[in-house]
């Protein structure tokens, strides 16, 4: 079978932040452009095919730090609200991605472009969320720095699987993408879109339309899914830091999940396979994607994107027959 034939037409594949920005990494510039080069490699293929294709990002680890630059710096520089620093995050990712991905297609002589829609996201001020922040963002801290960071900055701080304390925040569900009818727009004109980035950007709806923003960062797989069924979009790629998804992570008896379906993945997150700091919203997400009409998501590691629409590898969860 040829690459063309196994991959759809359309296409929606989200990046995942600790993809974008893996664990261990300092997060400089000069790392960051790598990363993106590294990214625009591993697409290039799909990009050629002219698959019509949106690209999500997350934010996780970069907005993180943007609120401990803002800390330290507090007594010299006034600290952005979080809403802004989702913006800028998400601005200053995709034009790495965008660079990246329009280099890679020069390279090989292609005259596709990559566009970048700032894109804010609706959701409910009444969601409870927003009383009880799960979101985790930046750096790992040990418990002894969680506690110390909690009282210094009145962060919350909550263990991550295991992995160590992080600051969490609200995590809002996504309601209402703004202008999708524009992105939609840049999609049939063959450029690729690169939109949502983060989760996009939070705003509440007020009387006569007017939006604002809010303190919270919407889970970017969540606004992909939504995205992508608003939009018609069968088939979503997530992009991790791990080739599949397993049950009894960690554990003598783990198993990684090559193919399954849409009633075994609920039954599995029922049983508490999926933490809600990890792999729970990329699952929440698929299970949202594919109640909505989709057909199948892919979950992998950004380097074997192609293995994965070929189904060689990553965890493929599809719909339930009729």
């Amino acid at each position: 079978m040829s690459l063309r034939e196994d991959i759809p037409d359309r296409l929606i594949i989200a990046i995942g932040g600790n993809a974008m920005h893996p664990e261990g990494s300092r997060g400089s510039a000069q790392e960051q452009k790598q990363i993106a080069a590294d990214t625009a490699r591993s697409l290039l293929p799909v990009m050629e095919l002219g698959t019509e294709l949106v690209i999500t990002h997350g934010n996780g680890p970069v907005v993180g730090k943007m609120l401990l630059r803002h800390a330290i710096a507090r007594g010299r520089v006034e600290p952005m609200p979080l809403d802004i620093c989702v913006a800028h995050s998400q601005g200053g990712i995709a034009y790495l991605l965008m660079q990246a991905l329009e280099n890679a297609l020069r390279a090989k002589g292609n005259p596709r472009h990559v566009v970048c829609l700032l894109t804010q996201v609706e959701v409910d001020p009444r969601d409870p969320a927003f009383q009880n922040p799960t979101k985790p963002i930046g750096y790992f801290y040990t418990e002894e720095e969680a506690r110390a960071l909690s009282a210094e900055m009145g962060w919350n701080m909550r263990e991550d699987s295991g992995r160590g304390w992080r600051h969490v925040v609200p995590s809002p569900a996504p309601k209402h993408i703004v202008d999708i009818s524009l992105i939609q727009t840049v999609a049939n004109s063959g450029s690729v879109v690169i939109a949502g980035g983060g989760g996009g950007v939070p705003v509440v709806r007020e009387g006569m339309g007017q939006r604002r923003g809010v303190e919270a960062v919407i889970d970017k797989d969540r606004t992909t899914a939504l995205m992508a069924n608003v939009l018609g979009i069968k088939d979503m790629i997530i992009l991790t830091a791990v080739s599949r998804v397993a049950i009894n992570y960690g554990k003598p008896d783990q198993r990684n999940l090559d193919r399954v379906s849409l009633s075994e993945i609920r039954r599995l997150h029922a049983e508490g396979h999926f933490p809600p700091g990890s792999m729970g919203p990329k699952i929440d997400a698929a299970i949202q994607f594919l109640e909505g009409g989709g057909r199948r998501v892919m979950i992998g590691r950004l380097e074997e994107a192609i293995p994965m629409l070929r189904g060689e590898t990553g965890t493929h969860i599809m719909a339930d027959s009729p």
